[in-house]
């Protein structure tokens, strides 16, 4: 940009032309160094001594979109102002406040330094800025003054200010400050809000903030109980439900309260929505709610950047729909490696250890450079697959020609790697040579191995190092306990199961789900609670009786009980994953395939059973287990059992 207008000084025999008429091009500036061109005319003219000249300039520098405001130029500007007006002090505290912690605590420095400027007083758009910087840098001492000047200038009545109040209360952990000042404020209002529009959505404001501090606690009961008493809702309700249900781990309630909005006529799912409920309708496996919400998006015009893209390539992978996943990735810009590792993660839950080291190949030919999240995927692709040699070259290449300090999932990686390839010792080797503390998911990879590969010995010594790292945690008690059990030792199994039942340690019950038309059906081991239960215990026999004439048999090892071989038989066929193969069957029409979710690793006779079950049904069955997919089809699974 070049400014076009000839201006001349105030001493000149002209009279300068007014800076107001430079206000548009202001306006029209894209960078930094557009708007520098207009301040040095301004500066060459002396009409940067103009209050309202600089204080267009001081606008542009400070709160302008993040990728164009330049703060430091802004500070300078503001520091020579001859005379500040609240306006420019607004402007400025604004512009920190929306920045990063460090810079935030420089806009409560100049807060400070406003109040004791003889010549201004701040008001009601000073307050939400300066404690919007309190709340991010838990500043709560100077909040709590703030507000009391808050009070002192009049503004304890004012939506904005007390929204900003109550958040900055709830962003420093104080909610029953926040919970005071919350329901004074609603109290007070209940009779205006109904014939003042502005301040019955300063009320929406406040509910939100409060419904937000409670998800950030992990009280999702109380937020749920406060959205529901909500007279009136905003998306912002609607998503900070949908992604509080998320983060804390409902991904049902996540599914169900986005389900209830999009019911709805008055308010349409955004951008925000979309991004916040994927994680649960991948968690889930909701396969159709995913598909809507896919086609929702284009015909919305939501724009599907990096981050709604590589959720939907998440979601499309752990709903066992890789094609689609790659269709997704290759309509994208693929310019983020954020992209690029939700495909990757995308082929390694799928076992397609080739596809993934492909792709991260393309990924750096493309000039993306690989992130730690990239390399995790990498790994994990390497372990499903048993390609110990290329983990080990990849681990290497991390550090040696990324410059990447390896995370303690990366030693995960490595540890399950090793482990599973029967390298036990060499895993034990790679984890007392760490140079960080292994945490116990380290540990629990390698009991795991242990227990696959029947090394008891190892696997009492990395148990009772677990049993002390976690002693309420119930995998090494389980595990070891299944170790014992697999040996036949009883009497060690009772041992294990009465400290259990001592310390009041119960082990996480198999759960699988199933999603038929939209409907998410949940079943435990043994489950006869769903109302088609009669029904499916008759499929149950049906597949006992049509396996058995194909030559199945059970494979009993796998109850961890001290039963006799028919009680051993007849337990394998109500494991959860059963059941719902059961169901699915019944459910859906001959040759459709059917998905299944299930949160633990799939045992062998299950997985043994539902590839008989693919070839004599004729169905293609998806498992995915707590680590990986499985796809049954013609009496084969596509992890050529590896896992």
């Amino acid at each position: 940009m070049n400014p076009t207008q000839t201006l001349y000084s105030p001493g000149g025999n002209s009279p300068a032309t007014h800076p107001s008429s430079l206000f548009p091009q202001i306006n029209n500036c894209r960078t930094i160094r557009d708007v520098s061109q207009i301040h040095a005319v301004f500066i060459k003219s002396g009409q940067i001594r103009d209050t309202l000249a600089a204080a267009e300039i001081l606008r542009f520098c400070a709160t302008s979109d993040l990728h164009h405001r330049d703060l430091d130029y802004a500070h300078k500007i503001f520091n020579q102002m001859p005379q500040r007006n609240c306006f420019s002090w607004n402007t400025i505290i604004r512009g920190f406040s929306e920045s990063d912690e460090d810079k935030a605590l420089i806009a409560i420095t100049l807060f400070c330094e406003m109040m004791i400027d003889e010549f201004v007083e701040p008001n009601r758009f000073t307050f939400p800025s300066v404690l919007k910087a309190c709340a991010k840098t838990g500043k709560i001492q100077e909040g709590k003054q703030i507000h009391g000047l808050a009070l002192k200038y009049g503004f304890g009545g004012d939506e904005f200010v007390m929204s900003n109040l109550v958040r900055m209360y709830v962003m420093c952990g104080l909610m029953k400050d926040a919970c005071v000042l919350f329901y004074k404020n609603i109290i007070e209002r209940e009779m205006v809000v109904m014939i003042d529009r502005r301040k019955r959505d300063g009320e929406v404001v406040l509910w939100n903030v409060m419904i937000d501090g409670y998800m950030r606690l992990g009280d999702c009961k109380a937020a749920r109980m406060l959205f529901d008493k909500m007279r009136q809702r905003s998306v912002v309700s609607w998503n900070t439900m949908i992604s509080g249900y998320s983060q804390n781990g409902f991904f049902k309630d996540a599914v169900e309260v986005f389900s209830e909005m999009k019911k709805g006529e008055d308010i349409r799912p955004n951008y925000v929505t979309l991004v916040s409920v994927l994680p649960a309708i991948s968690r889930l496996g909701s396969l159709e709610l995913g598909e809507w919400l896919h086609l929702y998006a284009e015909d919305s015009g939501i724009r599907i950047d990096d981050v709604l893209g590589s959720a939907l390539i998440d979601m499309y992978s752990k709903c066992g729909i890789i094609e689609k996943a790659i269709m997704v990735f290759e309509r994208l810009p693929r310019e983020n490696v954020i992209t690029w590792s939700a495909m990757i993660n995308g082929f390694a839950i799928h076992g397609q250890a080739g596809d993934a080291i492909d792709c991260f190949c393309k990924m750096r030919q493309a000039g993306v450079r690989p992130s730690d999240v990239a390399y995790i995927n990498l790994l994990t692709a390497c372990s499903h697959a048993g390609l110990v040699e290329e983990g080990r070259r990849y681990f290497s290449q991390m550090v040696s020609v990324d410059g990447l300090e390896p995370r303690i999932e990366h030693y995960g990686c490595m540890v399950d790697l090793l482990g599973r390839s029967g390298l036990l010792d060499e895993a034990e080797e790679f984890i007392l040579n760490m140079p960080i503390k292994p945490d116990d998911v380290i540990w629990k990879a390698l009991l795991g191995a242990c227990r696959m590969h029947g090394n008891v010995e190892m696997g009492k010594r990395v148990a009772n190092i677990l049993m002390d790292m976690v002693p309420h945690d119930s995998g090494a008690y389980v595990a070891l306990s299944n170790m014992y059990a697999s040996q036949g030792n009883w009497s060690e199994v009772s041992e294990m199961r009465l400290r259990m039942k001592e310390m009041d340690i119960r082990k996480d019950p198999g759960c699988s789900w199933i999603d038929i038309d939209g409907v998410l059906h949940e079943f435990l081991v043994e489950d006869d609670s769903h109302p088609r239960a009669k029904e499916i215990n008759s499929m149950l026999v049906e597949i006992s009786d049509k396996l058995r004439l194909a030559g199945y048999r059970p494979i009993t090892t796998q109850v961890l009980l001290n039963l006799e071989e028919e009680d051993k038989e007849n337990a394998l066929h109500y494991h959860s994953e059963k059941i719902a193969t059961a169901f699915g069957l019944i459910s859906t029409s001959p040759g459709k395939p059917i998905r299944i979710v299930k949160n633990l690793r799939i045992c062998e006779d299950c997985h043994s059973s539902i590839k008989l079950i693919s070839k004599v049904y004729k169905r293609k069955i998806t498992v995915r287990d707590r680590k990986r997919f499985h796809h049954f089809q013609d009496g084969s699974c596509s992890c050529m059992d590896y896992w």
